[in-house]
């Protein structure tokens, strides 16, 4: 009786031990129809009803997909492939170009998911230029849904920002630097920017600054380096330069723009705010009185800086819906993360790992011109959420 009694009873662990996996789809796509499992998940299973609950979300959909596929083995059940020789066979996955293919501009098979959320930790590790809670106190205030971001409204009565040691912070090299470039624009598109050798050796100086004399430029050029993106540290930096300070038209045929100035200094453009995606550039114009925080849509679970924050503000006459920025952050992180997902996803989503919570930063490149031998320049990027 105990004998009988200790095997019902590991029957009855073993079932509700594996019960997730035998009523699902997961990691059995294409395999053989088993009778130890209590649904299927191979074609026939349409056929005589018996499929898995997931199967078409797990081995129909995904299947036809390389996203977290790719270099994979070959598998003679899969209705596509994401690998290196699926091209000279002509079965690859629609999207295998875009995920996978890295000649062709796709990052995926050269830098994984797994080691942009595995350097983006370390470059937040390495901020210890950001500001503390006793540098940086800012005041959300209301927050508002999805719906309610293009009512136009001041929904807040205070400032974002209630207090900011600027002794502290902008003394430091990398904070001076962006400080230095961010007057060097005129906001209107349309207008050409012509800048004096003076401003241009501020660009140079920002570049040094952040990348070359901080220890998360520093980080970034090795991960870079170690995958085979860049060759050298001058080649890493002059890329840099120009894919964030290089001019090009966004309106009227004008070299009114750049990845830099649409992102940390702001525009406008079409009667609205275009870009302005920078902590540092709304805190100086709150303070000017230029700018008018209304409300913000959303904002990140970091209980200490960097945080992230979606907001709904007026700059002299103008409006932005969704503004989202990497609040309280180092001026070397800011363009380290948006730098690392440009080149790693460029024109896509990039998902980062900051403190062991996830960051998704949007990406998008300029198609109507380029530089050196046929290489887009930045033409935004920006957290997408929190």
């Amino acid at each position: 009786m105990k004998v009988a009694a200790v095997l019902v009873l590991c029957v009855t662990l073993l079932c509700q031990g594996n019960s997730n996996s035998l009523d699902s789809c997961q990691g059995r796509c294409g395999y053989g129809t088993d009778s130890g499992y209590s649904c299927q998940c191979n074609p026939s299973c349409e056929r005589y009803g018996d499929c898995c609950s997931d199967y078409y979300a797990q081995c129909k959909d995904s299947a036809l997909s390389c996203n977290g596929r790719c270099n994979e083995n070959y598998n003679s059940q899969n209705e596509c492939h994401c690998n290196s020789k699926c091209p000279q066979y002509n079965n690859c996955c629609s999207d295998y170009t875009d995920l996978c293919d890295s000649t062709s501009g796709g990052g995926g098979g050269t830098i994984t998911d797994a080691e942009i959320k595995s350097v983006s930790e370390a470059l937040y590790a390495l901020d210890s230029n950001k500001a503390s809670a006793s540098q940086l106190s800012i005041n959300p205030q209301t927050l508002v849904s999805d719906s309610q971001t293009s009512l136009k409204k001041d929904l807040s009565s205070k400032p974002l920002f209630s207090y900011l040691d600027e002794g502290s912070l902008f003394s430091k090299p990398t904070y001076a630097a962006l400080l230095a470039v961010l007057d060097n624009y005129h906001r209107m598109t349309g207008t050409t920017e012509d800048f004096s050798s003076q401003q241009l050796t501020e660009q140079e100086t920002f570049i040094k600054e952040t990348m070359s004399k901080t220890e998360v430029g520093r980080e970034l050029f090795t991960f870079l380096y170690t995958k085979g993106v860049y060759a050298s540290e001058e080649e890493f930096l002059q890329d840099l330069k120009m894919m964030w300070f290089g001019l090009y038209s966004r309106y009227n045929g004008k070299l009114d723009s750049s990845g830099f100035e649409h992102i940390f200094a702001g525009e406008i453009k079409g009667g609205k705010v275009s870009g302005f995606h920078n902590w540092i550039q709304f805190y100086l114009l709150e303070k000017r009185g230029q700018l008018n925080y209304y409300s913000h849509s959303f904002n990140g679970p970091w209980t200490s800086y960097p945080d992230i924050l979606g907001m709904q503000f007026m700059w002299e006459g103008y409006f932005k819906q969704v503004g989202s920025a990497v609040i309280g952050c180092s001026p070397e992180f800011d363009f380290a993360i948006y730098s690392l997902c440009y080149i790693a996803r460029p024109g896509k989503q990039c998902r980062l790992s900051l403190g062991g919570k996830e960051l998704i930063i949007q990406t998008y490149m300029w198609n109507n011109s380029s530089y050196g031998n046929g290489k887009k320049y930045i033409a935004s990027a920006f957290p997408a959420t929190p």
